[in-house]
């Protein structure tokens, strides 16, 4: 077994988001379903952008997002990821690095720009997302770090990865070197739709390679095609090592070996933007699990994170998360 230097090494889409606010009205004009993510090529991205005003911009990604909160609990955390030398580039690679995370992915020199994801965020906190995945679903099997993963207790893998044939090798490859040197896969299923693209190879990932899986109430019950959330759950039971599901103001269920364990939701503040809730939620039990928490106790921490992030505008943390645990549940991880 190789020494496990990382905790949590993840691969997915190295995005910059821009979050704008914006109503129902405008959401409807443009033919958006709330609460979902819709991919667009770059002239249908441009054309959305110029009709909206003033937004945030900062680093983004499903994945990478879960790697920075990591980070900012103290865990070791690496991320994998295509960028284009470009701007939105050096904004993703800069702010990743600045919360501690380790990306040595070299940035493309030619090809399609870095990706973006403008985040429609309506009075409600629900977000829709319009994303242009440029560089980022260029990943191939060639620019993964063997190494880092190797040195991973956990690889986290993102599936809005899935869309690439080139991605889905890289995957693949991946988790093969991880469970070769006594690491653990991990896979978020990102988002329904995405599921609904790629069940019978998510279902396979899911059955093969997967440890730890990480679902919505809407993402599970669309993998199995349950008529209910208790039909996907006697489905996913005893698939992987743990399936840790979320369900919004109802908190999560975890399924682990010893039991079903219900997570209570936490709630800090004002519900102001859901923006990666569940990547922080992945996040907090990610960093449980890596110290060796139970699964309850991984499920508490990762409420914790969501019900902190969704507290603000974007999805990573500006608070002191490793602060926030020790004065909310009382453990110095």
């Amino acid at each position: 077994m190789t020494a496990k230097t990382l905790d949590v090494v993840g691969i997915g889409n190295a995005i910059v988001d821009v979050l704008v606010s914006a109503d129902d009205r405008f959401l409807a004009d443009h033919g958006l379903t709330k609460g979902t993510m819709a991919l667009m090529d770059e002239h249908q991205a441009d054309r959305l952008y110029a009709s909206v005003g003033a937004g945030l911009e900062t680093s983004g990604g499903s994945a990478a997002n879960t790697l920075a909160g990591i980070a900012q609990l103290g865990g070791r955390a690496g991320f994998i990821g295509r960028v284009r030398d470009d701007q939105l580039g050096a904004i993703f690679r800069h702010d990743i690095q600045a919360v501690g995370t380790r990306y040595d992915t070299p940035a493309a020199s030619d090809g399609p720009s870095t990706a973006r994801c403008l985040i429609l965020v309506t009075p409600d906190a629900q977000r829709t997302m319009c994303t242009y995945l440029g560089a980022s679903v260029g990943l191939d099997p060639q620019d993964l770090d063997l190494d880092m993963v190797a040195q991973a207790k956990v690889l986290y893998l993102e599936g809005y990865l899935w869309d690439s044939d080139d991605a889905k090798r890289a995957f693949i490859a991946a988790a093969d070197i991880a469970r070769a040197h006594g690491g653990e896969v991990a896979l978020s299923l990102s988002d329904a739709f995405c599921v609904d693209r790629h069940r019978d190879s998510f279902l396979e990932l899911v059955d093969g390679h997967v440890d730890i899986l990480f679902a919505n109430e809407m993402e599970i019950t669309s993998l199995y095609q349950a008529n209910s959330f208790e039909e996907a759950l006697r489905q996913v039971r005893g698939r992987c090592r743990v399936a840790a599901l979320t369900r919004s103001e109802q908190g999560s269920l975890v399924l682990a070996e010893d039991g079903t364990h219900p997570i209570a939701a936490v709630q800090l503040g004002p519900l102001v933007d859901t923006t990666g809730a569940g990547d922080l939620y992945a996040a907090g039990f990610l960093h449980g699990w890596t110290q060796g928490l139970d699964p309850q106790r991984c499920g508490q921490l990762g409420s914790l994170c969501a019900g902190q992030v969704v507290t603000q505008l974007g999805p990573r943390p500006q608070v002191d998360l490793a602060a926030l645990v020790r004065s909310q549940l009382g453990q110095q991880l």
